[in-house]
């Protein structure tokens, strides 16, 4: 029974890793691809932030899920019996 536990919250500490460091990687890409077209075509920068913030809503709300699939797996962990 502790090795189940042990190993799910070692399996929380990877998926919340991963999730962190490509939501990091990810959001700064985004970041210099908007820096690069607000600097080619400034005229657009509303349009261009808009869509971007719609884009960083998704991803605060994946995040979301992730929180709540980590706290299903810590209270209601189907592996013990």
């Amino acid at each position: 029974m502790e090795a189940i536990l042990a190993n799910t919250i070692i399996a929380i500490g990877i998926m919340l890793g991963l999730a962190f460091l490509g939501l990091g990687i990810g959001v700064g890409i985004l970041g210099s691809r908007v820096a690069e077209a607000v600097g080619r075509n400034p005229e657009t920068k509303s349009e261009v932030v808009h869509s971007v913030m719609t884009l960083m809503v998704v991803m605060a709300v994946f995040l979301l899920f992730l929180f709540a699939f980590v706290f299903l797996l810590l209270y209601f962990n189907p592996l013990l019996t």
